[in-house]
């Protein structure tokens, strides 16, 4: 009897979490499905744009691909730069999103306030702002220029009045960039600290209580309780935060995709560099995967 419970139960969370892939799936084959095969298709062909409108495609086999690697300096210098952000910013997020949310997670005064500050950044860049983002860079690459995102970074020239204050550009140049770190990472925290405070509340209290009576202290029981039992979401958050930093509109190589496609109108030569991009983050994933997954523990099992 116990085991069919437990089938049962079983089959209602697996029912569940199909139930949450299937509008991503239909969404996917209805939307995506088509451009993401037209793009592929694009990368063996030279794309011309026709007076009315449309395209014509012109065989070229692998020359896009090949191009990319052996005569474009500019696409290896990008991935580099991606990746250098990549090693540089995901374990500072992940180690802050940790550490607010243990504190987040305790009883004070406040707390919701506070919980809502560091969430702020995601409905807003979720928003109005993002769509600002997106519009103000699209206009630039096609000569444009337009001035309406951000406005406030712009008038708040910090390495401006740094310089002016100190007048020694070589110690200027560390203060802003550190500070652009710290913000960069308090800024893309949001939905790092929000996945770890439900990792923590759904510990057992009674491991902690165990633990305080073998006279554990808090050090001890993070590292033997908290941060086991974290692990899960520590590979979730770790993918989150990969895959948002390789798709984040500062990142160089989606600016150079972006630039390719929209400012030099080379939509082939777009596609290609898009593709490869696509499959170093697989590449990067699935390496993240292959390494954490022996790593990861399950207090059911």
């Amino acid at each position: 009897m116990g085991l069919k419970k437990r089938n049962a139960l079983e089959s209602r969370k697996a029912m569940a979490g199909r139930l949450f892939v299937y509008p991503w799936v239909i969404g996917f084959l209805l939307f995506f499905a088509e451009p993401l095969i037209q793009s592929f298709v694009f990368t063996f062909n030279e794309l011309k744009i026709t007076q009315g409108g449309g395209y014509v495609l012109k065989p070229v086999g692998f020359y896009n691909y090949l191009y990319a690697f052996t005569k474009d300096p500019v696409f290896l210098e990008s991935l580099a730069d991606s990746a250098v952000g990549i090693v540089l910013d995901v374990p500072l997020i992940v180690m802050f999103s940790i550490f607010m949310a243990v504190l987040l997670n305790k009883q004070f005064y406040g707390r919701t306030f506070v919980r809502a500050v560091f969430f702020l950044p995601v409905v807003i860049g979720s928003g109005a702002l993002l769509y600002s983002l997106q519009a103000d860079m699209l206009s630039q690459l096609t000569g444009g220029g337009s001035q309406t995102a951000l406005p406030m970074a712009q008038n708040l020239d910090f390495g401006a009045l740094l310089l002016r204050l100190t007048n020694n550009s070589s110690l200027v140049a560390p203060v802003i960039s550190a500070m652009n770190r710290v913000f960069n990472v308090i800024w893309k925290s949001g939905v790092q600290i929000l996945l770890f405070l439900a990792g923590l509340q759904s510990i057992s209290p009674t491991l902690y209580e165990s633990a305080d009576v073998e006279g554990a202290t808090a050090w001890e029981a993070f590292w033997k309780i908290t941060f086991p039992l974290l692990s899960p979401v520590t590979v979730l958050t770790i993918i989150y935060t990969i895959i948002d930093s390789f798709t984040d509109y500062s990142n160089s190589m989606l600016r150079y995709i972006l630039d390719t496609a929209f400012g030099k109108v080379q939509y082939s030569y777009a596609s290609t560099v898009a593709w490869l991009y696509f499959g170093f983050i697989g590449i990067v994933l699935l390496v993240i995967l292959g390494i954490s997954s022996r790593r990861v523990f399950y207090i059911n099992e």
